[in-house]
């Protein structure tokens, strides 16, 4: 019989990683350029830390088609393609991106700088993905959408990365054990 390529603990993990992603995504502070801090950046660089770079990476991707299909997982409790493809769309979008980078990052973290390295890269990778994308629909500058988009969240963003990594590694090392993670 051949064994699956996920299994039923893997999936519950996924599931549970979605769901606490959506309970973060409703810690919400609106912003005066429309871009609301929230705390779904520390949700998904958890499950790239916790869950590695597949699973953590599927877990935010079940999170973003449960809000394209319209249930209200997003922040504020808004949910549909338009938040999508709306001016905060491509941080929406950047983020199975960025949990997988963050996952594969804590896959290397023996290698020394790597975790750091790659939870910088997954951060990034949000940023540009979600500057890029805010540039073209409300046709802004690049550097409005860096004042707007950026600079009011690099310090949360930094207390958010080490927080979650943190934390993140101490549920890891103790779920790798029970889940039989390598």
């Amino acid at each position: 019989m051949q064994q699956a390529k996920i299994s039923v603990q893997d999936i519950c993990c996924i599931a549970l990683m979605a769901a606490v992603t959506v309970v973060m995504a409703q810690i919400s502070i609106p912003m005066p350029m429309g871009v609301p801090m929230t705390m779904q950046t520390f949700a998904v660089t958890l499950a790239g830390v916790i869950l590695g770079s597949k699973r953590g990476g599927l877990s935010i991707l079940v999170y973003i088609l449960l809000g394209a299909i319209g249930l209200p997982v997003f922040a504020g409790f808004s949910g549909g393609i338009q938040n999508l493809v709306g001016p905060t769309g491509g941080f929406l979008i950047s983020f199975p991106i960025m949990a997988w980078l963050i996952g594969v990052g804590v896959e290397k973290r023996k290698q020394t700088g790597m975790f750091i390295l790659f939870l910088i890269l997954g951060t990034v990778a949000n940023y540009v993905i979600g500057v890029v994308m805010f540039c073209a629909i409300m046709h802004a500058s690049v550097t409005t959408a860096v004042a707007a988009c950026v600079i009011p969240f690099i310090p949360t963003a930094i207390i958010k990365a080490v927080v979650a990594a943190i934390l993140g590694l101490k549920i890891r090392d103790r779920l790798a054990v029970s889940m039989q993670w390598a």
